[in-house]
């Protein structure tokens, strides 16, 4: 048998495990987590490679009906993630009900490619629940595979990875062997940045944020890294400081420790803060941050 290439795009709901799945099967932290909404914005390759195979896995953001123009191109990541696959893994939780976004289960339902629906946090429901949902999806989805696995706890994610070799077509590797994702250095350090305004930040301010690396200089040593934190209201600019500048600082800790871990390497951040009111809503800035 010959050399095993192919797109494994992982769809779904916000908050069903999407990204967490992808870091289980790549073993290497490429998506941010946390239990917010819209953490993930881009869509995001994993490469995961063998002697003869490679897997190149695609986290997406999670379906939503867009309000805004970055919301748009998030969609847009999701539909071109259907279109190009050669394997889609549909993620959904025992808190879901089997019609929401039923546009899109229609399109699974169509698609020439094998489709995995995945039912996960299998750990934090009692098997009665999943049992019976595993069928009620089977019903909805006949042509899917059903596939049960919790991503946090890693139950079941090495027979899904199975699973996905065996469906995954003959062809030569699409990047490097050495290669792990499609994103750059500055990408990792913006996302991980973002990911402490998430988890610090409350109400809106996460949804208003987006981190512009302006600076990534690599040393011997250490890097230097310069990067801007935009909002879109003058109030938001505040919230972000904190008082005398401690949320600000609290943020840039935590980044600077997930980066020294990441890069292994010793790193110097430095954040500023700056409002951009329509950012979410104009394309030439859109394209500027990767949307």
């Amino acid at each position: 048998m010959g050399h095993k290439s192919g797109f494994v795009n992982i769809i779904g709901n916000p908050n069903v495990g999407k990204s967490t799945l992808m870091n289980a099967f790549v073993g290497e932290k490429i998506s941010i987590i946390t239990s917010k909404a819209q953490t993930t914005r881009h869509r995001i390759m994993g490469i995961v490679n063998g002697e003869d195979f490679q897997i190149v896995y695609s986290d997406t953001p999670g379906i939503i009906k867009p309000n805004y123009k970055m919301q748009e191109t998030m969609v847009g990541f999701v539909k071109g993630a259907i279109s190009d696959a050669d394997i889609i893994l549909y993620v959904t939780d025992h808190y879901e009900t089997i019609d929401k976004n039923e546009e899109y289960l229609i399109k699974l339902s169509k698609v020439n490619v094998p489709v995995f629906l995945i039912i996960n946090k299998i750990d934090l429901a009692p098997e009665e629940k999943i049992a019976d949902l595993a069928n009620q999806w089977k019903e909805f989805l006949p042509k899917a595979e059903i596939k049960i696995c919790s991503a946090l706890k890693g139950i079941n994610i090495a027979q899904i990875f199975d699973d996905i070799l065996k469906h995954l077509p003959e062809s030569p590797p699409y990047y490097p062997k050495d290669q792990l994702t499609d994103k750059s250095e500055r990408f990792f350090v913006s996302e991980i940045v973002r990911e402490k305004i998430l988890l610090n930040y409350k109400k809106e301010i996460p949804y208003s944020v987006e981190v512009a690396v302006e600076e990534f200089k690599e040393e011997k040593d250490i890097i230097r890294i310069r990067a801007i934190i935009y909002v879109i209201r003058d109030s938001q600019k505040g919230i972000i400081i904190g008082h005398k500048g401690s949320m600000l600082k609290k943020t840039g800790t935590e980044a600077r420790l997930d980066l020294e871990k990441f890069f292994d390497k010793k790193i110097f951040i430095e954040l500023h803060v700056k409002v951009n009111k329509d950012w979410r809503d104009d394309s030439r800035q859109l394209k500027s941050f990767g949307y």
